[in-house]
């Protein structure tokens, strides 16, 4: 090939790079900008940032916590609910737990998706002044499983329990198994350090009434880790605690939850919803 050719064909080359840099590089984007700024999207495309006297605290697009320095919910605010994202509600590291049905065992360095649900749902009932019990789940708020140690059968049933083990519930000098027997098998404490996987793994419902005080969403992450909003049935549990906490009349604050109660998406996707933030900042502005 001629050197002249060449020339000519990285001329052409560079023209097509300089041109498609102008267009996409710089003229897409100053438009798309601009486009943002047209009133009634400025805001989204902002953040959607909420300013108090003058100072961004958040953004009604991403929930955040509202707990003391040492993790302890602050009764005098509505509590939002539980976050995988980093430390809680952090958008440099959305995601879910990745934790799933099947997550009923602790490990030494992970509670199991259960213990987390039991756990939680203890904490929020002890808080919020009403029962906590859940379905598969120990009264001191862990996953109440077994693990059935003995002779099989060709289904993998145990015919004749040998041992059977509390896994979840590691033993102490106050501690006693959330059940005493299990087919007439006498049920421990799990030992720390033991491994009862040759098991087979039994969740044992329990008492708790099918349809929880505490509803899904107090105790489980969204898929994002940072849903800013919770539920009608978790706001209105939250009502009497916060009406106490700050004084105020419990009807006054049920008004002004339904004031910052969003309606399904497009009217018919998804729940009512409450977003935690607004309402928090609209409760202190009183």
């Amino acid at each position: 090939m001629k050197f002249s050719n060449l020339l000519r064909q990285h001329a052409a080359a560079l023209r097509a790079l300089l041109v498609l840099t102008v267009i996409l590089g710089i003229g897409y984007p100053v438009f798309i900008w601009l486009v943002a700024q047209i009133p009634g999207l400025r805001d989204k495309a902002d953040g959607s940032l909420i300013e108090v006297n003058g100072k961004p605290v958040g953004s009604s697009l991403i929930g955040q916590s509202f707990t003391d320095a040492d993790g302890n919910p602050l009764p005098r605010y509505f509590q939002s609910r539980p976050s995988a994202a980093g430390d809680g509600y952090d958008p440099m590291s959305t995601s879910a737990s990745n934790l799933g049905p099947e997550s009923v065992v602790d490990t030494p360095d992970k509670p199991s998706l259960l213990t987390l649900v039991c756990s939680r749902s203890a904490a929020v009932g002890e808080l919020d002044g009403v029962d906590g019990a859940r379905p598969f789940c120990t009264g001191d708020g862990v996953g109440a499983v077994l693990s059935v140690i003995g002779p099989r059968d060709a289904r993998g049933n145990v015919i004749h329990p040998t041992k059977v083990v509390s896994v979840n519930q590691p033993c102490d000098t106050t501690k006693t198994p959330f059940i005493n027997t299990y087919e007439g098998v006498r049920v421990e404490c799990a030992k720390a350090g033991e491994d009862y996987s040759t098991g087979l793994i039994v969740p044992i419902r329990g008492s708790a009434p099918a349809d929880p005080a505490v509803p899904a969403d107090a105790v489980t992450a969204s898929g994002s880790g940072l849903d800013p909003h919770i539920s009608l049935a978790y706001a209105d549990l939250q009502v009497n605690r916060v009406a106490k906490a700050r004084g105020l009349n419990p009807e006054l604050v049920r008004s002004m939850v339904a004031q910052h109660t969003d309606g399904r998406t497009l009217g018919f996707f998804g729940e009512p919803r409450v977003n935690v933030l607004e309402l928090n900042i609209a409760l202190d502005s009183l």
